[in-house]
């Protein structure tokens, strides 16, 4: 597998590179504007520690909402299923950063990766510790599972974002307005805006989601990270959230589950085989990587890797 595994990539690798078409960079978020949008790097990371990388891979990227799942998983470590009080696990059908559902369902967010529940889980995660230490354990916890202490926060990014997230802050007031917010709004904002500023490489990103292949579990070093059933949990919002109103789309097309961000990035699960990161700065009109997509779509279906069937 691992041969054949070389050669798609290769392949991929060279249709990318002469594609026209690659989409938009996240422009309202000024650090990825400047971004060249004809990077493109993936990685594909098996149970033994196998790592097969094509492209830009070992360049880091600003992973912003691939975030949520990390900030998720430690979210269920603190609290267990009681987070499921105040946040849903329904798509949303909208855009990741829409208020409208938020205001029609009074203050509850339909799940953990559209932006109005990825604060509520910032909140969460805040609730016992201040900003800045909260901050610090969402950056360890991930160094820890990619076993990487070169994995940080972008700075830049994240004043960029608290400069400019108006429609963010609409979101946590609205929150805090349902008593769905413990905390103060800028505080949390702080945390979330921080969280998604994590920058890391296709490699480094590949590792950290290796656990979510393997139910819970680090295959290679044999440390359990989640419970097997808070593992399926995550995949199956993945499936049907990770990508917005683009969703139905991804599941229709690759097949597996997975998670986006603006930055381009998209980490993706294929339960009991491998956690694959490709990154390629472009969207598409759901504001996920066009190119990234179109990779996943040929790699998964070169391969027969869908959770639907060969």
């Amino acid at each position: 597998m691992k041969q054949r595994l070389r050669a798609v990539l290769d392949e991929i690798e060279a249709e990318i590179k002469d594609t026209g078409i690659r989409g938009k960079v996240a422009d309202y978020i000024p650090p990825l504007a400047q971004v060249d949008p004809a990077k493109f790097g993936i990685s594909i990371m098996l149970h033994d520690g196998t790592l097969i990388s094509a492209g830009d891979a070992q360049e880091k990227f600003s992973i912003q909402s691939i975030s949520k799942v990390f900030a998720l998983a430690l979210a269920l470590g603190k609290r267990g299923d009681g987070i499921w009080q105040r946040v849903g696990r329904e798509p949303s059908g909208d855009p990741f950063n829409s208020s409208v559902l938020l205001e029609l369902e009074k203050g509850l967010p339909r799940n953990p990766f559209i932006n109005a529940g990825a604060i509520v889980i910032s909140d969460i995660l805040l609730s016992s510790h201040q900003p800045r230490e909260t901050i610090g354990e969402i950056v360890r916890f991930v160094q820890s599972i990619a076993e990487d202490d070169d994995i940080y926060i972008d700075e830049v990014v994240a004043k960029a974002e608290d400069r400019t997230g108006f429609n963010n802050a609409a979101l946590a007031n609205l929150l805090k307005a349902n008593k769905n917010l413990d905390n103060l709004p800028p505080h949390v904002l702080g945390v979330y805006h921080h969280q998604c500023a994590l920058a890391m490489s296709c490699e480094q990103l590949a590792r950290a989601g290796l656990f979510l292949s393997a139910s819970g579990r680090n295959p290679v070093s044999n440390h359990r990270i989640v419970s097997v059933e808070r593992a399926l949990r995550i995949n199956a919002l993945m499936m049907t959230c990770g990508h917005y109103d683009g969703s139905g789309d991804f599941a229709f097309r690759v097949g597996v589950p997975a998670k986006s961000g603006v930055g381009g990035g998209i980490l993706a699960i294929v339960p009991g085989i491998s956690s694959i990161a490709v990154w390629s700065p472009g969207l598409n009109q759901h504001g996920n990587s066009l190119l990234g997509t179109r990779a996943l779509e040929i790699l998964c279906r070169r391969m027969g890797w869908s959770v639907f069937g060969s």
